[in-house]
């Protein structure tokens, strides 16, 4: 088989990237549409920054697993148009179970939380992510499936990296909806706005690196509601723009939170249930939360009060 010789994706995309937020940030000054805060997108790009380095530094050790789980595979796949598509497909299904997992599961949570702790939305936000994430161990299953499969580490990494890519476009408030046929399919500006909203209605909603059908197949879809304006964030928001507190708190929680649990169960618990689980109930999950707000609209969908914000 001959291994094409590709360059990272994301590498190339780098100076549109830059393009794009300041094209982004002029059209915020003249027509409105988007919020910038100084010091909150300066923490954003720092985190990127980070989180580029590394992936430099572990760069290595994902590839190296993915290559040693390849002997292993099922197929020969070859490096053929119609496997670079179904690579791109098949590493999408897979992001939104893994993504899915990273708002279900606190040892996750602990950082995915990284990329939603802004308070404001914006392209600068799409920068924001985690310095840690190979101590999550992810990568262990992440590409797994797709090498064991038969696909190419090659491969795998080169469309994910034209995932990541398209995800950075729709953090923004800018555009504010896309065609019909286009919302129904692709994930868009508008269902990634909802995936960042704190809003009872809104939490844990629409996954999708991609392509929304996934959250259309698999219940977790939202559509944005003209009448139920967004608020971005987290539960409970950091208040804080120093970029060390914004990559660990939450590890920082998750270790104090076992420290102080009553026997082994409630620590595992503590690092395994979802985001905001506690033994006695006194705080909340996110779909404790929703439950709650369903009942008090009566059961209904439809936008809750203004007054009512989400407990921790």
């Amino acid at each position: 088989m001959n291994i094409p010789d590709l360059i990272n994706p994301t590498w190339l995309a780098v100076p549109l990237f830059t393009a794009l937020v300041f094209a982004e940030m002029f059209f915020a000054r003249r027509q409105g549409g988007a919020t910038f805060e100084t010091r909150d997108s300066a923490a954003s790009l720092i985190m990127g920054f980070g989180s580029v380095v590394a992936g430099v530094a572990f760069g290595t050790i994902i590839g190296a697993w993915l290559l040693f789980v390849y002997q292993f595979r099922l197929f020969d796949i070859p490096f053929a148009w119609w496997a670079w598509i179904l690579a791109f497909v098949l590493d999408d299904f897979v992001y939104y179970w893994s993504h899915r997992w990273g708002h279900t599961v606190r040892w996750f949570w602990a950082d995915h939380v990284v990329h939603h702790s802004s308070q404001h939305y914006n392209l600068t936000t799409a920068l924001r992510q985690s310095w840690f994430s190979i101590f999550t161990l992810k990568w262990l299953w992440l590409g797994s499936a797709l090498a064991l499969i038969g696909f190419h580490p090659v491969m795998i990494a080169f469309v994910g990296g034209l995932n990541l890519i398209y995800q950075f476009w729709i953090h923004t408030e800018v555009v504010r909806k896309c065609p019909d046929w286009f919302e129904a399919v692709m994930n868009t500006p508008s269902h990634h706005r909802v995936h960042h909203g704190i809003n009872p209605m809104y939490l844990d909603k629409n996954y999708a690196g991609v392509f929304i059908i996934w959250d259309r197949m698999f219940g977790t879809f939202q559509a944005e509601l003209d009448d139920e304006p967004i608020r971005y964030g987290i539960v409970k928001n950091l208040g804080t723009y120093n970029p060390l507190k914004i990559a660990m708190h939450e590890w920082l929680g998750v270790a104090n939170d076992m420290r102080n649990a009553g026997n082994w169960r409630e620590a595992m618990m503590f690092l395994l249930a979802p985001p905001g689980w506690s033994p006695d109930g006194s705080r909340s999950t996110s779909k404790e939360i929703y439950e709650r707000w369903k009942a008090q609209q009566g059961g209904t969908n439809s936008p809750a009060p203004r007054s009512e914000a989400p407990a921790e």
